[in-house]
């Protein structure tokens, strides 16, 4: 049994923000010409506040929608390995665009796409803020790669054995 449509857009918007994100943010970061890395910069912290949005409303849709049962011949290590690992794809996908924010509002640089919006920052200046959202960024973008790599080996290893498993969210084109 398949994901609905809804659920598997979601999915790949999710999968397509993710992959520009990660690159990004990790060569934004890097010794790089300053105006490479100022339009880094800011189409970054762009598209954070986008990812938080689409992640809630992917929880938000998840929540009336639930997932379509596992075959029932998949071994139950492998069941709660997989509630796991989306659970905690969610769990990092937000830490990540959450620490982001609070790290760029708290740290007195501005979302030029939530200005742009008029949305003004939730939080003051706080250098002390600033530098422990700095970390937590930092730090869950590990868990968060971690997540990602087990997610695909896993539909790797899935699609390699054709059990049905990978075309319950393949795109839906």
């Amino acid at each position: 049994m398949r994901y609905g449509r809804v659920s598997r857009l979601f999915h790949w918007i999710t999968v397509l923000l993710v992959m520009v994100m990660i690159p990004v943010g990790l060569t934004m970061i890097q010794e790089i010409p300053r105006g490479v890395q100022d339009r880094l910069f800011i189409l970054h912290k762009g598209l954070g506040p986008v990812v938080f949005i689409v992640v809630v409303l992917r929880l938000g849709w998840r929540a009336f929608h639930p997932a379509p049962p596992l075959p029932a011949d998949l071994p139950l290590v492998q069941r709660r390995a997989a509630s796991a690992v989306h659970a905690g794809l969610y769990v990092f996908l937000l830490i990540m665009a959450i620490s982001g924010y609070v790290r760029v509002t708290t740290g007195g640089f501005p979302i030029e796409a939530l200005n742009a919006l008029g949305i003004p920052p939730l939080f003051d200046k706080n250098e002390a803020v600033a530098a422990v959202a700095k970390r937590v960024h930092a730090t869950a973008i590990i868990g968060l790669l971690a997540l990602i790599a087990l997610h695909v080996a896993a539909a790797t290893w899935h699609g390699v054995q054709r059990d049905g498993i990978v075309r319950r969210m393949w795109p839906p084109l």
